[in-house]
């Protein structure tokens, strides 16, 4: 596919927000059918929310002439302090996404190379994410390889174990 000519990328301007929260609108409805709640609620909601996190939600955009082709979020996490250092930050990679007709002509690419470098200007100790099947070669292509040590788990409240419990 040809790639597509794109004028940058750069941070997300408050008045792309909305724009941002629809990309996300159209991604959940492409995977997982129309969500439930209304769509100019959501946009709305979600352009309040990623203004009031911007400080630890940091979203990127692509753009060609103005008109926003993808996004990407780095989630930023203080970490516990060491004797070396207390200002441990890792990143977390959240909600690529580029629309389907700019897919495959290198924007994610850009998008995933532009994240990472912010990351770096930003001293990040590490930048994890968590992709989707058909995204996994973009990710290991910049770079991301499984880590031995970095686990998850899937959350699941012990229904027998009562919620005023204590934790020593």
């Amino acid at each position: 596919m040809t790639p597509v000519p794109l004028t940058g990328i750069r941070p997300a301007r408050a008045d792309e927000l909305p724009v941002v929260a629809a990309l996300r609108w159209r991604w959940v409805a492409d995977q997982d059918g129309l969500p439930h709640q209304d769509r100019a609620e959501f946009i709305r909601e979600f352009s309040a929310w990623a203004q009031a996190h911007a400080d630890t939600h940091r979203c990127l955009v692509a753009v060609r002439d103005e008109h926003v082709l993808g996004m990407a979020f780095l989630a930023l996490t203080p970490r516990v302090p060491t004797p070396h250092d207390f200002s441990r930050i890792c990143g977390d990679v959240q909600c690529v996404y580029v629309v389907p007709e700019a897919r495959d002509s290198g924007v994610g690419g850009l998008l995933i190379e532009a994240i990472l470098r912010l990351a770096a200007e930003l001293g990040l100790e590490r930048v994890t994410v968590h992709s989707s099947e058909r995204a996994i070669p973009a990710y290991v292509r910049h770079g991301f390889s499984a880590a031995k040590n970095l686990l998850q788990s899937e959350l699941r409240i012990a229904t027998d174990v009562p919620a005023n419990r204590t934790y020593s």
